[in-house]
């Protein structure tokens, strides 16, 4: 176990068996109350220090030395009680490493200035989220609110000393558990706000605290290091250290068995890994999987009960969760939103990339520390990820459009071959979200997708799910003569296809096909050099996508289901089948080819196959 936060140096009310010295005093409410009035007095008397000139200052995150060469490091394992008893309060000391991380992780600090432990992570309170962890104090482990945060502390000052910073000051603890840095000498514990860590250097530093699915790892960067490691001595000397739980283990007074003790209560044997999904709008794969995957302990959190509220966008099967959690306020107000937004445009792209981060706080706010899996819909994922919510976890993404990374590459090959296209450059996302996003993709067990390009992208990683395909209908018989009917099952817009298919069709004599558009012309006026106009499915007798970006191929499919031929591009997601076929986006010719063996010259047949 990682050393917990320490009482004061010197406080020495209970001394275990361990140490040798005959029965263990238990603590008494009297002892508690005095130990209490002294820690207020310290935090009173160091409060008043700090407002003074020599205080530390909080920090904010910077990005100038953030490529700089690594001075040091520290990395320890966030996990090592067996389930049981116990189990609850290490996950409570995560949950609290990755709330005070928030504080620290970015942070650049100057020649000279002083980096305060306190200063960056604020009053550790549970109105501020921090929860039960454990904590050494009159000699027990207790649980605590904030407790854990000195393996945070620990691993700063590990890596502080490693990269020659002067150690301004710093607290041993007074007892130790075996096996941590506390036993080793290499241990720095906190106490809000009077037991600090501080540190300076003659040199600029970069701070960097990240919590991985297993361990804690601080890093400190560079460009020079300090002659030396200039260490100040332990506040009050080095008092004497005593082992706790030499012969019981670190036990907390949830499983103890000091009954007696006025502090003993019951502790819950909580299962280890519960699991909470963090959806937004629903696809059918998806909630397929959801119904086959869930679990009586797990948390659903979703922006509305869609299906209690008869709302279709949040229709997830939210029967059979042990807790349910939803949002109305946030789904009204993006609904809202949205209806006063144009149907497309950059605007529209940023306004809900905010809506996406409102939700993804709030239902961060509402996990609990036992929940150490997550299933997280992907539009959630670089807000969840920038707030820390998913260190320390295990989490599968539920993927509804490309990653970013990849989504800005197909748009950025298409606007290399169509440059006078008003759309194909009129939005990319910050390059803050797009490397968030990346980071929380590398991190990621599972990606889970129907669609098929997606799932290459991530190989061994994705979990492929079959395609949600409406009931087989067939198409109702419309009268013969003029020419096949070819539908573009969505607007004019180069990232549909548009200009590929406009090329491809150009070879094709005007009465060879009767042009049908799903959408508007959303390019440019007079975009098509042929009669184009409105249709449905109803009108197809062949469907055309050949789209550099399509994230949910729900025409398509029911294209397919009616018998009706489809010619799709390789980024709609599909896999090659009779009556469906698959050519290159972006290759006109390889379109033009698929037009010509489904519209033979001269009949008007179509055959696709």
């Amino acid at each position: 176990m990682s050393s917990a936060r320490n009482s004061e140096p010197d406080s020495d009310v209970h001394r275990p068996v361990d140490e040798g010295t005959g029965p263990p005093q238990l603590p008494t409410r009297a002892s508690a109350a005095w130990w209490r009035a002294k820690v207020t007095v310290h935090q009173l008397r160091r409060a008043l220090v700090d407002l003074g000139p020599g205080g530390p200052r909080h920090l904010l995150p910077a990005a100038a030395l953030r490529g700089a060469p690594l001075l040091a490091s520290s990395r320890t394992p966030l996990w090592s009680t067996d389930p049981g008893a116990e189990w609850i309060l290490e996950a409570g000391k995560v949950e609290n490493l990755r709330r005070a991380i928030r504080g620290l992780h970015g942070v650049e600090v100057a020649p000279g200035q002083v980096l305060g432990f306190w200063a960056q992570v604020g009053p550790p309170w549970a109105s501020r989220g921090f929860v039960e962890g454990r904590e050494i104090r009159e000699g027990c482990i207790v649980p605590s609110v904030a407790g854990g945060l000195c393996q945070l502390s620990n691993a700063l000052y590990d890596a502080a000393r490693r990269a020659g910073l002067e150690i301004v000051e710093r607290h041993r603890h007074s007892r130790v558990v075996p096996g941590s840095a506390a036993a080793a000498g290499h241990d720095a514990t906190v106490m809000w706000n009077y037991v600090d860590l501080r540190v300076r250097s003659t040199h600029a530093f970069r701070l960097e605290a990240e919590l991985g699915r297993e361990a804690l790892v601080v890093r400190v960067r560079g460009y020079a290091r300090s002659p030396r490691t200039r260490t100040a001595a332990p506040t009050g000397g080095a008092p004497p250290l005593r082992v706790v739980g030499e012969t019981t283990g670190a036990r907390s007074c949830l499983s103890c068995g000091q009954t007696a003790c006025h502090k003993a209560r019951s502790g819950p044997v909580t299962r280890r890994g519960h699991r909470a999904w963090l959806v937004d709008g629903v696809w059918p794969e998806h909630d397929a999987w959801l119904r086959s995957e869930r679990d009586p302990a797990d948390l659903l959190l979703l922006p509305l009960d869609g299906r209690r509220l008869h709302r279709a966008r949040y229709a997830w099967s939210s029967a059979g969760f042990a807790a349910v959690r939803s949002f109305p306020g946030l789904a009204l107000r993006r609904a809202i939103g949205s209806r006063r937004l144009a149907r497309q445009g950059a605007a529209r792209q940023r306004a809900l990339a905010r809506f996406e981060a409102e939700l993804a706080e709030a239902m961060a706010e509402h996990l609990p520390p036992a929940a150490t899996h997550l299933v997280v819909a992907q539009p959630l994922l670089p807000h969840l990820w920038r707030m820390g919510v998913l260190g320390g976890r295990r989490f599968d993404v539920l993927m509804t459009r490309p990653p970013l990374a990849m989504l800005h590459e197909a748009l950025d090959r298409a606007h290399r071959l169509h440059p006078q296209s008003p759309t194909l450059a009129d939005f990319r996302a910050d390059p803050q979200w797009m490397e968030l996003e990346a980071a929380a993709l590398a991190a990621a067990d599972r990606i889970v997708t129907p669609h098929a390009a997606i799932a290459r992208r991530f190989g061994d990683r994705a979990l492929r799910l079959g395609w949600s395909r409406p009931p087989t209908t067939p198409r109702p018989p419309r009268p013969r003569g003029g020419p096949p009917r070819l539908w573009l099952p969505a607007s004019t817009l180069g990232r549909k296809g548009a200009y590929e298919l406009r090329e491809a069709l150009a070879a094709l004599p005007l009465a060879a096909v009767e042009l049908r558009l799903g959408g508007p012309v959303l390019e440019s006026p007079g975009f098509w050099d042929r009669p184009a106009r409105p249709g449905t499915l109803d009108d197809a007798d062949l469907v055309v996508l050949p789209a550099h970006v399509e994230t949910s191929p729900r025409r398509l499919l029911a294209a397919r289901a009616r018998g009706i031929p489809v010619i799709a591009s390789d980024a709609c997601g599909l896999d090659p089948e009779p009556g469906l076929v698959i050519v290159p986006a972006g290759d006109a010719e390889a379109l033009r080819e698929a037009l010509r063996a489904a519209l033979p010259t001269g009949t008007g047949a179509v055959s696709v196959a």
